[in-house]
This record gives C-alpha cells, structure tokens and sequence, in this order.
C-alpha cells in the first residue's frame, strides 16, 4: 500500500527500513526522519504522516530494546 504518495514510499519500504536498522544497530531510536533518510527520501508535504507513522507501529522491530527501556526510572531512583 502506498503510504507517502510524494515519495511513492509504500508500506513495505517502511518496514524493510526499519528492519535493516534495528538489524544494523539493534540499540538505534528508529524515527520517521529516520526511515525516510533510510530510503533516500526527504519528507514533502506531510500529508502521510499519520498513516506512516501507524505503519511504523505495526512493526515489531520498532520498540524500544528491552535494555534500553526504563533508562529515566533508573536514572530518578538512583539519585534519590
């Protein structure tokens, strides 16, 4: 399905970008600015962001790694 109609990005090169970056680093922060730059391509009118960044979410690779979750909880609790 086609999800930014100016770039002609599909939902498909959505998840194959994030697949490849979590595959490349396994600790990154995967962003919209991020897949987009993955892809070669610059963001245009904004248009698709909604349903682009739904797609994002359906992808499992997207969430945070588990070692990096609850860094900030552990930060407050230690300088307490």
């Amino acid at each position: 399905m086609i999800v930014c109609s100016c770039n002609a990005i599909t939902d498909r090169d959505i998840h194959a970008a994030i697949d490849w970056m979590r595959a490349s680093d396994p600790q990154t922060i995967i962003t919209p600015g991020k897949v987009y730059r993955a892809l070669g391509k610059t963001p245009d009118c904004g248009g698709c962001m909604s349903l682009f960044l739904s797609s994002m979410r359906q992808n499992d690779n997207l969430k945070v790694p588990a070692e990096l979750r609850g860094l900030k909880d552990h930060r407050i609790r230690r300088k307490g």
